[in-house]
């Protein structure tokens, strides 16, 4: 892609596989008005058992959360998170009264993770059956360590790169920009988060581990908010746009010499 193409229009770049990708988490989120019949253990055990030959594993978490109003914080309110994983934990589905997430860290392919997508949002159609949803977001978060981290401006554009290409590189310790975009013809909004994390650091403890080394992040969430009728089929098809307009801002990102890096063939 040249420095006068935009990743925010045309069609997405072919894929090219990366046989040592650094992506660290793919997540899908879709949020729905509240169905308080969610907490109940009676309530929730059917979609448990539409979901449970893929994500045999159960374990509940409770999750506090605080509610603000016109004089600040008035309460905070506790609720169950349904987590459902896999055998080898590299997949996990959350259902909660408000929201169904699929996330892996062991992603593979675009299709593989939205042909899984639509089937925990069919089970959620048959059994939770929110009827409406207030937002759909996509978020992939790549991670750059080791060698390849000291080697960072020859992965990515000079913009991107940004104080780490410059001489106060060897003094910095923590370093994260951020973009929001707005996506052509209303489509929703990209946030793009990149930069230098510290070692036992994280900018998103839910989504991103800690690790024992400095490491450079890219995170971009793909999201749209509006309320909408459930359709399982048109949601599918969304998160896809979304999957593939943060591949296209991917690939603006890095350099062909990132692509070889991590075993592609650009």
């Amino acid at each position: 892609m040249t420095a006068n193409e935009t990743p925010l229009t045309g069609p997405p770049p072919a894929e090219v596989v990366l046989r040592d990708a650094p992506l660290v988490r793919v997540i899908a989120q879709v949020q729905f008005p509240l169905v308080a019949s969610v907490e109940k253990r009676d309530f929730m055990a059917p979609f448990q058992e539409a979901v449970r030959a893929e994500y045999p594993v159960l374990r509940p978490e409770q999750n506090r959360s605080i509610v603000f109003g016109q004089q600040g914080m008035t309460d905070t309110r506790e609720n169950t998170l349904w987590r459902f994983h896999d055998a080898g934990g590299a997949w996990r589905v959350t259902l909660a009264p408000d929201f169904l997430a699929l996330e892996t860290s062991l992603y593979t392919s675009r299709d593989d993770f939205l042909d899984r997508l639509k089937r925990v949002l069919d089970a959620l159609v048959a059994y939770v059956n929110p009827k409406m949803i207030d937002r759909l977001g996509v978020r992939y978060i790549d991670r750059v360590t080791g060698d390849n981290l000291r080697d960072l401006t020859q992965l990515v554009r000079p913009e991107i790169s940004g104080i780490l290409s410059t001489s106060l590189a060897s003094y910095a310790y923590h370093a994260i920009s951020e973009a929001v975009f707005v996506l052509p013809d209303n489509a929703g909004q990209l946030t793009a988060r990149w930069g230098l994390v510290p070692a036992r650091g994280t900018v998103d403890p839910a989504a991103v581990d800690a690790i024992d080394e400095p490491s450079w992040l890219l995170d971009i969430d793909a999201f749209q908010a509006e309320t909408r009728e459930l359709d399982v089929d048109a949601t599918v098809q969304l998160a896809r746009g979304f999957a593939e307009r943060i591949y296209s801002v991917f690939r603006w990102v890095v350099t062909d010499t990132f692509l070889r890096r991590y075993g592609g063939q650009p």
